[in-house]
């Protein structure tokens, strides 16, 4: 198959609402050492876009956002085999993915099963590596405790529940919605909660049996911190994946002290190679088994790449549950 000299990507424009994504025509990359380039057929949206977007950024040398793929392998790059070409996969990418074509690093290139579509498979990445890395990374996720996502219907969320459930965790969730709460259930959820909650400490510590909440992962910015540190067992840990557009956290000192809690965060993108393709290893032996069967991302809505906008403004509705995609047609 001939690779083209050019592609149509979406391009952030500059910093501003989902009208300022708009499609262009770029030069298709080059495969560096180590990297395979990806014949796109479906990318997934991520809350890290928005951000993006908002801000204008241009993070790693590209204007087009996008971290999560699914495709065909067409070319390769110095050290990667040439018997690789031609592998339908799902990849994590360094931005990128609203693109015909992306490059990624062959160790965060993942097969894409034949019980998923090429959608499906597109919206798992992202998800699975975020999870992993901070349930089982970053914190220390044990059977015998208990874990906790606030957003357990996100992106993120419906993912973590179903793989993390699915393998013997114990995981509760919250959510904005009656709706929502009954979805977090169904996904895998010990129990679920409204975060709107003013008893939701004292819920969640009667759900574990006064056990408290060991791991938590919060997408909020610390919008339910009080409520976290009552819920959290004595060292327990909570990693934060949002950054409140770099608002202040007021931290209770004296409870985290009382507890010895550790509070913590990261960002996924900047993560280095090495720890990614841990996580990568980790998914490989423990989350590809259950493709299809007992882990399926849920699609909410599916838009045309040209489209990107109107998913951008979908999922800034934040009526969503499950992932948002775009479909990638090529001429």
């Amino acid at each position: 198959m001939p690779i083209p000299e050019t592609q149509t990507a979406i391009v952030i424009t500059k910093a501003g609402g989902p009208d300022v994504l708009e499609p262009k025509t770029v030069e298709v990359p080059q495969p560096g050492c180590g990297q395979m380039l990806i014949r796109v057929s479906a990318a997934g949206i991520n809350r890290h876009d928005v951000h993006q977007r908002v801000g204008g950024r241009h993070s790693d040398g590209t204007a087009v956002p996008g971290l999560e793929v699914c495709g065909t392998i067409v070319a390769v790059g110095a050290g990667v085999d040439q018997g690789r070409i031609g592998e339908r996969v799902m990849a994590l990418v360094q931005g990128g993915g609203y693109g015909q074509y992306v490059v990624a690093n062959q160790q965060l290139v993942l097969p894409a099963p034949d019980t998923l579509s090429d959608i499906e498979a597109a919206g798992f990445p992202e998800a699975a590596f975020t999870t992993w890395w901070n349930f089982f990374h970053l914190m220390t996720c044990r059977k015998d405790s208990f874990a906790l996502i606030h957003g357990g219907t996100s992106g993120v969320g419906h993912i973590a529940l179903q793989a993390m459930s699915a393998l013997g965790y114990r995981v509760i969730a919250t959510a904005g919605t009656e709706t929502k709460v009954a979805a977090a259930k169904a996904f895998g959820a010990h129990d679920a909660f409204s975060y709107r909650d003013e008893d939701l400490a004292a819920k969640v510590m009667e759900a574990t049996g006064g056990q408290g909440i060991s791991s938590l992962l919060d997408v909020s910015a610390g919008s339910h911190l009080k409520q976290d540190i009552q819920m959290m067992a004595p060292d327990g840990q909570i990693a934060h994946l949002s950054g409140g557009g770099g608002a202040d956290l007021a931290i209770p000192l004296r409870d985290i002290m009382a507890k010895r809690l550790c509070i913590t965060g990261s960002l996924l993108r900047p993560l280095p190679l090495d720890r990614k393709a841990a996580v990568a290893e980790d998914l490989r032996r423990d989350v590809l088994p259950l493709l299809g069967s007992k882990v399926r991302p849920t699609i909410a809505a599916t838009f045309d790449l040209r489209d990107a906008a109107k998913a951008h403004a979908a999922m800034e509705e934040n009526a969503h549950i499950g992932k948002i995609m775009l479909k990638v047609e090529h001429d």
